[in-house]
């Protein structure tokens, strides 16, 4: 949250995409790389030794950000309360024609997706016989899409517009789970699972500079840091209960029944950003709002 905070700092507010998407180029690399190298590490040296890599990595991150310089005005402590705060946050951010449906729009994806990546991971290591390895793989290229989408991020929403082109990246992911369910439903071979990861990815590259883009540039400065607070913490609070109700779900139906609930909650996704007249208007970003 306080990354998507930040930005608007760094950057004027008409090159928020083109910022977002340098961001997820290079989460996006990260995720290319990572998951195959984690899939390795796991072989070779076990899962102890990969963890403490990964604790080794957030420890680089937390220095390389100690190192960005800038002046950022803050409020006075004798004038903060939390509790206003959050009621500030989650007026602007739900009660705005624009963040609003799309606020909604973004918890169903995530709630969708916590579930559609704890029965990926059970289909394929369980079903599919996938190693740690050749799944890791399958995540590098999710990856490798999303690097690809993040790059024509900026200019897929300068064609379309900024709000269409999240539309349209929404409507892609009914799609991608659509041929997973078919390839558990049908027994056919992994292809059809790295064909849908890579339409998950690039739709992913694409969406989230847009997306990140639209709410940072219609957000006064003084309320970002609470929306985003507020925002992200329903999303994580809907991929935790995607996760646990994916879960429940495979225990109860199976892989293939849960696989159809991925596609048609995906799809309830997209509708409410379809249905969103001012989503579907919001063309160039507002410098301010």
């Amino acid at each position: 949250a306080a990354t998507q905070s930040f930005l608007p700092r760094l950057v004027p507010r008409s090159r928020l995409v083109v910022a977002n998407a340098r961001l997820d180029q290079t989460d996006a690399a990260a995720q290319t790389v990572g998951p195959a190298l984690g899939g390795g590490l796991v072989g070779l040296l076990g899962a102890p030794i990969a963890l403490l890599v990964d604790a080794g990595s957030y420890l680089v991150d937390a220095l390389l950000n100690a190192g960005i310089r800038v002046d950022e005005p803050r409020e006075r402590r004798l004038e903060r309360n939390l509790g206003r705060e959050i009621r500030e946050g989650l007026r602007w951010a739900y009660a705005h024609r624009t963040l609003g449906p799309l606020a909604v729009s973004t918890h169903v994806w995530f709630f969708a997706n916590g579930i559609a990546f704890t029965v990926l991971s059970l289909l394929a290591l369980r079903s599919l016989g996938f190693t740690a390895f050749t799944f890791g793989l399958l995540l590098a290229v999710s990856g490798s899409a999303a690097l690809l989408g993040a790059t024509f991020a900026a200019r897929f929403g300068s064609w379309l517009g900024t709000g269409p082109a999240i539309i349209v990246a929404r409507a892609a992911y009914p799609i991608a789970w659509l041929l997973v369910a078919v390839t558990a439903w049908l027994s056919a071979g992994p292809v059809l699972l790295y064909i849908a990861l890579a339409i998950h990815g690039l739709a992913a590259g694409v969406e989230n500079a847009n997306e990140m883009g639209l709410r940072q540039a219609v957000t006064p400065d003084a309320l970002l840091g609470r929306v985003n607070a507020n925002i992200r913490s329903a999303n994580r609070t809907a991929a935790a209960l995607g996760a646990l109700a994916g879960g429940a779900a495979v225990g109860l139906v199976g892989d293939q029944w849960t696989l159809v609930v991925v596609m048609v909650v995906f799809a309830i996704a997209a509708l409410v950003a379809v249905l969103s007249a001012p989503l579907r208007g919001m063309r160039v970003l507002p410098d301010s709002d």
